[in-house]
């Protein structure tokens, strides 16, 4: 949140005297490791000196702060007041004023310090003040300078002029209110631009700020986050999808030919993004490749060439960065590319290089599915999906069903990729097991659906009757087996309770047989079971109490 009112000195000295006052050191230094940590999540100032918070701790805790008597400022931790959580606030606060932290977190030396001490701190305290000051009033010059400039400004200008207009965030924790006050900063001192020219703009300020929400920040003791909270993540995704359509909206903006420079910097600045990005955070390399299919790749003529121009440009841009020779992303872009060139071995081996080293992000895979449908590339479907399925988190139900889908679309499209299918799956169980069991009773092989839960063991009792109607319908006969085997396990635990379920699996069997015409054969194996039992008393009197037996 961007202050809407001045903290003056006045109202600073006091603040510092009154931490001193009512902090202990203990309380002062633990509050400031939450605040390097980035758990102050929100702050909002709902008055000129009320201050609100949420601070991520043991739970998520509240803070409510009065600038003019911190003694009646509270917090609904434990303690409740005069809490490290509230001296995380305070520090956030400051830090929202571009006050100097280490202030509040030096108040006890400051405001205790002999006579000539305090002077002396004073003054330099008034130096640094001063100098802040003039920077920031240079630095508020060149933004408004340089904004009357934009539409003349190259892209990395203008990420260098988004530095200057959010400067006073850039300790905020990074979460869905960063990403507002971050936009709102620099909607705030742009200028009007044309229509072309304020589209990439508006892309890059996105980017900018998906960048400074995703890479670990330092803080102003140069503190590096050592993680981004579940909250920084789940902002960074609702940000890419916001980026995400806009880049579809500019397709048309981008074949204009005034436009192709702004085009092209933005996949260079992309293309280096991706490539710096960690193992952990790859947040960027979705959007390199939506940039290339839609903006380059779909307007050439000629897209063999193009790939191989860009997959150049690739190992061009990793070798000016001086990275390892294989890292995740240098790997699965180029192996994006060479699946536009339909040089699909190659992919497949980049592919695998890729999975030994690291987990491929899921989208990225889904991705390259995707394009092979888009581009109504049924022949090569099949074997994508035969070959990425291990790469795949098919533990994940949504990953099974997606995956699910693109075979419904092979089959539809080629028939003739049923055996395919059916090998893919089978090599990939335990994992496909649901999605195993649902594509055989879909396609009616009933027979092949027994025989796998035969050799599962499994319980006909796990499954609802509704669940067994179609092969109750479709191949009656084949449920014989299941139920044979289930009364047997249950009799061998020699329990009331096992014999109680035989019996009732026993009644579902006679039903069965009746139904088929082969009551000689139920009374048969009937004759022989209560035989081979007939020493499991408890099992007889279960028989009994079933008139199955009289």
């Amino acid at each position: 949140m961007i202050p809407t009112y001045e903290l003056d000195d006045d109202q600073w000295d006091r603040l510092v005297r009154d931490v001193a006052k009512h902090f202990s050191e203990v309380t002062i230094s633990r509050g400031f490791q939450y605040f390097k940590r980035g758990k102050v999540v929100k702050l909002i100032l709902p008055a000129e000196r009320t201050v609100k918070a949420v601070v991520e701790g043991g739970d998520l805790y509240h803070v409510s702060i009065n600038l003019d008597s911190l003694s009646s400022s509270r917090c609904d931790c434990p303690v409740g007041y005069n809490c490290k959580h509230m001296f995380a606030s305070l520090l956030r606060y400051a830090d929202m004023h571009n006050r100097p932290v280490h202030s509040l977190i030096n108040a006890k030396s400051i405001t205790g310090a002999s006579a000539p001490q305090a002077q002396s701190r004073a003054a330099s305290y008034n130096e640094a003040r001063q100098l802040a000051a003039k920077k920031a009033a240079e630095d508020l010059a060149l933004l408004q300078k340089q904004a009357k400039r934009i539409a003349e400004l190259s892209v990395k200008e203008w990420h260098e002029w988004f530095e200057l207009a959010t400067a006073s965030l850039m300790q905020s924790s990074r979460n869905t209110q960063f990403i507002n006050d971050a936009l709102a900063a620099i909607y705030r001192h742009k200028t009007s631009l044309p229509a072309d020219v304020d589209a990439f703009f508006l892309l890059h300020a996105h980017f900018y700020v998906l960048g400074k929400l995703t890479k670990q920040p330092q803080d102003v003791s140069g503190y590096m986050y050592s993680y981004l909270a579940f909250h920084t993540h789940h902002a960074a995704s609702d940000l890419q999808g916001k980026i995400a359509q806009r880049i579809v909206q500019m397709v048309k903006t981008t074949a204009s030919p005034g436009n192709e420079s702004r085009a092209r910097q933005t996949l260079d600045y992309l293309r280096r993004e991706m490539l710096t990005e960690t193992h952990d955070s790859r947040y960027y390399l979705h959007h390199y490749l939506q940039v290339w299919r839609g903006w380059f790749l779909s307007s050439t003529n000629n897209a063999a060439s193009a790939n191989e121009e860009e997959i150049a440009r690739i190992d061009e841009t990793a070798n000016q960065l001086a990275l390892p020779s294989s890292p995740l992303a240098l790997n699965v872009a180029q192996a994006a590319l060479k699946t536009y060139q339909r040089k699909d071995e190659e992919a497949w081996e980049l592919l695998r290089a890729v999975d030994e080293q690291s987990n491929i992000p899921e989208d990225f895979l889904l991705g390259l599915l995707e394009h092979l449908t888009e581009t109504e590339d049924w022949p090569r479907l099949p074997d994508w999906l035969a070959e990425i399925a291990p790469l795949l988190n098919l533990r994940r139900a949504n990953s099974v069903r997606v995956y699910s889908e693109y075979w419904d679309l092979a089959m539809r499209h080629l028939p003739e990729a049923g055996p395919q299918m059916w090998d893919s799956l089978v090599s990939l169980l335990p994992l496909t097991r649901e999605l195993y069991e649902k594509k055989l009773l879909e396609t009616g092989q009933w027979q092949r659906w027994m025989d796998y839960q035969l050799s599962l063991g499994s319980d006909p009792l796990e499954f609802r009757v509704t669940d067994l109607a179609p092969i109750d319908k479709g191949a009656p006969e084949a449920l014989l087996p299941f139920y044979h085997q289930a009364v047997e396990r249950y009799v061998l635990l020699k329990n009331r309770d096992g014999y109680k379920t035989a019996v009732k699996l026993l009644k579902r069997l006679a039903k069965l047989y009746k139904r088929l015409k082969r009551e000689s054969r139920w009374e048969e194996f009937f004759d022989a079971f209560v035989d081979r039992h007939s020493r499991l008393r408890a099992l007889q009197e279960e028989l009994r109490k079933g008139k199955l037996l009289i």
